[in-house]
């Protein structure tokens, strides 16, 4: 039962940690342009060596 103690408080603070984490990647624009870096693959560079 001493586990349980532990292990609920715990779950709920790595969720919150990780909702936390989510929120400040979308508020930081890190989901602005999800079609570029598919895209970008596809572009030759032949120039670079």
């Amino acid at each position: 039962m001493t586990g349980l103690a532990i292990l609920v408080p715990v779950a709920l603070g790595l969720g919150l940690a990780g909702l936390a984490a989510f929120f400040w990647a979308a508020r930081s624009g890190q989901f602005e342009d999800l079609d570029g870096a598919a895209l970008r693959i596809l572009i030759d560079d032949d120039d670079q060596v």
